[in-house]
């Protein structure tokens, strides 16, 4: 995707932001393809096959809530959430249903292509070897996981995260640090993404997520891998 050009899906039901948004990312390099509703958004989805997804969260009808949770229930496509405000309800509800990264409106464009760049590199990234934890099988060459030798569905930045983490075994990370190395968000990013996005990862690794025995939390500092 980072070198050839990127599809971009973008749901939006104000015309003024949705072409504007267009007009922006085109001439950024992407592809472009715009949706005014949640639905048809959705139907866009299917017949397009977008790289990522810039959603807006305040959608008529079918709201952009309602609209990541179907995405994320097919398929694992990264999901850009455009909030009108930074309020902390609509930004962990969306990171909760699946969203990858958040940007406030008013959307600056370059800020925008800033998360859509680092969003794509990160589903871009690989490393070699396979790897085992336990349970847990990691192919990083392949992006692969499983657990118990059953495919594991991650998330893009799910994936980046478990990567990261699992990388140095036993090493912890702070929020901030998995903000630069994960979201490529620097000083000011938001560690809501790094605890909603650990939320998620357990559900799927974990035989109980309320006692992690691969992500684990490290009380007032952040979050290690292991040891298993």
């Amino acid at each position: 995707m980072l070198g050839s050009v990127s599809r971009v899906l973008l749901i939006e039901d104000d015309p003024a932001v949705r072409e504007g948004l267009e007009l922006a990312l085109t001439r950024h390099g992407h592809r472009v393809r715009a949706a005014e509703s949640g639905e048809q958004g959705l139907d866009r989805l299917r017949a397009d096959l977008p790289d990522v997804v810039v959603l807006d969260l305040m959608l008529p009808g079918m709201d952009g809530f309602e609209v990541c949770r179907r995405i994320r229930a097919v398929g694992e496509v990264p999901i850009i959430m455009l909030t009108a405000r930074g309020d902390d309800m609509d930004v962990v509800a969306g990171l909760e249903a699946g969203a990858d990264d958040y940007v406030v409106k008013p959307v600056q464009p370059r800020v925008l292509e800033a998360r859509i760049r680092a969003v794509l590199r990160r589903v871009g990234r690989d490393q070699a070897e396979l790897e085992r934890y336990g349970d847990l099988t990691i192919d990083r060459a392949g992006l692969v996981v499983a657990h118990r030798g059953v495919p594991v569905s991650l998330a893009p930045t799910e994936l980046r995260l478990l990567l990261e983490l699992s990388g140095t075994p036993g090493r912890v990370h702070t929020r901030q640090q998995l903000l630069e190395s994960v979201w490529e968000h620097g000083y000011f990013g938001d560690s809501r993404l790094v605890d909603a996005c650990v939320q998620r990862l357990r559900a799927k690794i974990e035989d109980d997520s309320a006692a992690p025995v691969y992500v684990q939390t490290v009380r007032g500092f952040g979050y290690r891998f292991g040891p298993v």
